[in-house]
């Protein structure tokens, strides 16, 4: 797929754990020629964990994008009337960002995002990362997964030995699901094993 005239939000919640594999895939669509926004939720400019520190996070994602990161909702409300974003991505997108955006819940940048890129009836995709996708979470994932512009990256237990609620997406099919949902398609098969455990 040509990415040179696309330009792709690229939203990150707080799976802090993921970041190391969501970060080479934001520079895929990069040396592709996309445009890319980074787009944050309130944990990533405030909270240093053992998976690294709030100012390494935002550095690379300024760095590897050459944009400047949308973190408030002020700064996210206008991409619904400038229709900026091709497609939209949340990579990870935790179980706290699903079960708000099933519930119409508008409290961070990166909600505020979903909810312009779902009013301009243009492509979401959700690449989930949660310890409780198959608990009290499953009924969210399960109405994202009937919306309409609604694609999963594909996704599978992580360790069901040890978590049988946890479910995580493939990060490096980011760039895959977003080509087949821009053509209006759920890359498939969905539903994978994931050997991690």
């Amino acid at each position: 797929m040509n990415w040179q005239n696309k330009t792709v939000g690229f939203a990150l919640t707080g799976s802090h754990c993921t970041f190391a594999e969501v970060m080479p895939q934001i520079r895929r669509f990069v040396d592709a020629g996309a445009n890319v926004v980074p787009i944050v939720s309130n944990t990533i400019m405030t909270t240093d964990t053992r998976f690294g520190t709030s100012e390494n996070w935002q550095k690379q994602l300024k760095d590897i994008t050459g944009n400047d990161i949308i973190s408030s909702i002020v700064d996210a409300e206008p991409l619904g009337p400038s229709k900026l974003l091709d497609v939209l991505l949340i990579a990870p997108c935790t179980g706290n960002t699903t079960s708000k955006l099933a519930n119409a819940m508008t409290e961070s940048p990166v909600l505020m995002a979903a909810k312009a890129q779902m009013r301009n009836q243009r492509p979401l995709v959700l690449a989930i990362s949660t310890n409780d996708g198959l608990g009290l979470n499953a009924m969210n994932v399960g109405k994202l997964l009937i919306t309409k512009n609604i694609y999963f990256v594909p996704f599978g237990q992580d360790a069901p030995s040890v978590k049988p609620n946890s479910l995580v997406a493939r990060m490096d099919l980011v760039m895959e699901t977003c080509e087949a949902a821009l053509q209006g398609k759920q890359l498939q098969p969905m539903l994978i094993e994931r050997f991690n455990y």
